[in-house]
């Protein structure tokens, strides 16, 4: 009876730290302000774990750009852009990312130092992806590629957003619209992701089964990664 129950404790623990979390945690490295820049071993703990969650979320896009079976939205807008201009898909990424940016004006949100590494890193990382990642034609393997893609970005997401630099592009749209007009966030950021899929739905961007899965699992992902981040940084 004790050895069953001893050799349920590593199962259970591993259980409850994969419960997803409610809320950003604090953690450790995070910033007091969206630009808060400097030269001790904290600042640089931070922009490392800045820019490597970024690049993480960059290479869990590409992954699901290689499978051929569903991007995420952003990412089927982008390649429907690079399909009809000489723009390759990282390029295209950036290029949406500085429109919306723009787009923050008339909302009167500010960038912060994780707005701007999100624009550079994310796309860089979607390039580096798309060149390096093998491609794969196993079913089976592609499925693994989605799966793992979409557990990239939620740990990538976790990671910048609890660096406390401010958001991306993209959330601060949301955030912005959500203010503006007192739509909920939810149904905001889903209106956006629509208008993403869609364009780029049109202008030839795969969408498929990858990219269902991708918006049933990405908000579990990111949770469930926030909080193995909150649990392994208490103290």
């Amino acid at each position: 009876m004790n050895k069953a129950s001893d050799s349920e404790k590593p199962a259970n623990k591993f259980v409850q730290m994969l419960r997803p979390s409610r809320t950003i945690p604090i953690t450790p490295w995070r910033a007091d302000s969206t630009w808060s820049i400097g030269s001790g071993s904290k600042h640089i703990q931070r922009i490392f774990i800045l820019i490597f969650g970024l690049f993480i979320f960059g290479i869990g896009d590409s992954l699901l750009i290689i499978t051929g079976l569903g991007n995420a939205p952003w990412s089927v807008l982008a390649q429907g852009i690079s399909l009809n201009t000489p723009l390759s898909i990282g390029e295209a990424t950036f290029f949406i990312s500085l429109t919306v940016l723009a787009l923050w004006i008339p909302l009167r949100q500010k960038p912060g130092l994780g707005t701007l590494a999100n624009i550079i890193v994310i796309a860089a990382a979607i390039e580096i992806g798309l060149a390096f990642i093998p491609e794969v034609n196993n079913l089976a393997l592609k499925y693994f590629y989605i799966f793992f893609g979409i557990a990239l970005v939620g740990v990538g997401s976790a990671l910048y957003i609890t660096c406390g630099l401010g958001t991306g592009p993209r959330d601060g749209l949301m955030t912005g619209l959500h203010y503006r007009t007192g739509i909920r966030v939810g149904r905001v950021r889903l209106g956006i992701e629509l208008i993403a899929l869609i364009i780029g739905a049109l202008l030839g961007g795969t969408v498929g089964i990858g990219t269902a899965l991708f918006a049933l699992l990405i908000g579990q992902s990111v949770a469930i990664s926030l909080g193995v981040v909150d649990r392994l940084t208490v103290k």
